[in-house]
């Protein structure tokens, strides 16, 4: 009996331990591909990144130059020649989808690593800064949540536009300049809670009371901590950048002509509605499906990264 516990005791640890020891990111792994939504979500947009990359930078899947005109196929419906009809100057929509959605994915994305970047910066330094830094830096974020996003990315676009930047330059560039400078609120905030609330944990007291440096406690403790629900408003954010991206290219002030944006296609095809239905139709079609692909991938994140689920 003694060298039957014996072997129960020392055997079945070492059976279940590896069962155990998974961490929060390949338990939320493991949660995120089963779930079937969010995998939908990420195929589709593996797809779409594929093909706007390969038409906008090798030219594979194009088969027309989107900013060449052909008087002689204007308001053409889908056909086997033109998958997605012609425009009111007989220029290819399929092409053209291709460049806005190319377009959209960069400012998307563009966006979104730029926002990390500044709000992880402030929300750190608002929560790990004392209190007159958390002051400055809270007042200062709580100026750029109170002004109205729209009419400040339109206010910057002017700023940015017909000036010869060293890196703003691109119209693009500025574009994910302009909105991403309004954008970064959401994730100080957030940041800033999350740090806020883990400078009191046992294991932050604890790895303070041995010794450990400011550093090592910032990154190995609290940051890698505060990932989860930031991954999360980060992919939230993408369809919203989208978005806004959209609505200025519709309004006129996006991307400048020949370059056909998602918004700038929406925009000409809504002229035209009466005429050819599908100039409308498919750039809007973009837009909802990428916004919807994005947001299956930010639930699924959001459920597999929640504790409660684990």
């Amino acid at each position: 009996m003694a060298e039957a516990e014996a072997v129960s005791q020392a055997e079945v640890p070492e059976e279940v331990a590896p069962q155990r020891e998974r961490s929060l990111w390949s338990d939320a792994f493991r949660r995120l591909i089963r779930n079937r939504l969010a995998m939908a979500g990420l195929i589709i947009l593996a797809i779409i990144f594929g093909l706007a990359f390969l038409g906008n930078n090798t030219g594979l899947v194009q088969r027309y130059d989107p900013r060449v005109q052909d008087y002689d196929v204007v308001h053409t419906s889908p056909s086997q020649d033109h998958f997605f009809g012609t425009d009111h100057l007989g220029r290819d929509n399929w092409s053209r989808v291709l460049q806005g959605t190319w377009i959209s994915l960069q400012v998307g994305l563009g966006v979104q690593a730029i926002v990390l970047v500044i709000g992880v910066l402030v929300g750190g330094i608002a929560a790990l800064g004392g209190r007159f830094l958390d002051n400055l830096m809270m007042r200062f974020t709580d100026l750029a949540y109170a002004f109205p996003d729209l009419l400040f990315i339109i206010l910057l676009r002017a700023v940015l536009t017909g000036r010869d930047w060293p890196i703003l330059g691109d119209p693009v560039a500025q574009m994910i300049a302009a909105i991403a400078f309004v954008n970064w609120v959401i994730i100080a905030r957030l940041v800033r809670g999350q740090m806020l609330s883990l400078k009191e944990r046992d294991y932050v007291m604890a790895a303070r009371a041995m010794g450990a440096s400011t550093f090592r406690i910032v990154f190995q403790h609290m940051l890698p901590n505060t990932l989860g629900p930031v991954t999360v408003a980060v992919v939230f954010g993408i369809p919203l950048a989208i978005f806004a991206e959209a609505v200025l290219g519709f309004i006129g002030i996006g991307v400048p002509r020949p370059t056909a944006s998602l918004g700038l296609l929406v925009s000409e095809g809504y002229k035209y509605i009466q005429v050819n239905v599908w100039m409308a139709v498919f750039p809007a079609g973009a837009i909802a499906l990428l916004m919807l692909c994005f947001t299956f991938i930010g639930d699924g994140l959001r459920d597999a990264l929640d504790p409660h689920w684990r």
